[in-house]
């Protein structure tokens, strides 16, 4: 069951796409869009991931941030973010803990679910019914914009 609605989002520190530390505490003051998915590179989540890539204007626009988070490792999310010119940080959550406290474990995996941040590190939406293929306009539709 995923976290609910109204929680306070459990910190994290874990390295990205590039190796580079990230925290949730740095986005702090802006809306984070937190997308958990299996894997990289297969037919779901490239369409998921490729949706968001094709709306990153208009989340940087409304200063949202984009993270993807599966248990792959940085050179998996390296050749996936190459291939398909992905434009946003994925997170790498290689031993599972973000998984787990987000409650999102699959066994081995992360269950796709969305999770949206707001400045204050508080859950405001919770997306578990995932169109891969539309995903990133209907997280924007949901936020009303």
């Amino acid at each position: 069951m995923p976290l609910a609605v109204g929680t306070d989002a459990p910190a994290f520190t874990v390295k990205d796409t590039n190796g580079n530390t990230v925290s949730l505490s740095d986005f702090k003051g802006k809306t984070v869009v937190l997308y958990f998915y299996p894997k990289d590179d297969t037919p779901g989540c490239t369409k998921q991931a490729c949706s968001f890539r094709d709306a990153k204007e208009q989340y940087t626009s409304k200063d949202i941030v984009v993270l993807g988070v599966s248990a792959d490792d940085e050179a998996s999310h390296q050749a996936f973010t190459q291939k398909y010119n992905l434009n946003f940080p994925l997170l790498a959550d290689t031993k599972g803990e973000l998984i787990k406290a987000y409650d999102v474990d699959g066994g081995g995996y992360a269950k796709r679910v969305t999770y949206v941040i707001d400045g204050n590190g508080k859950i405001i939406h919770v997306d578990s019914s995932v169109n891969t293929s539309t995903h990133a306009r209907d997280i924007l539709a949901t936020l009303g914009l």
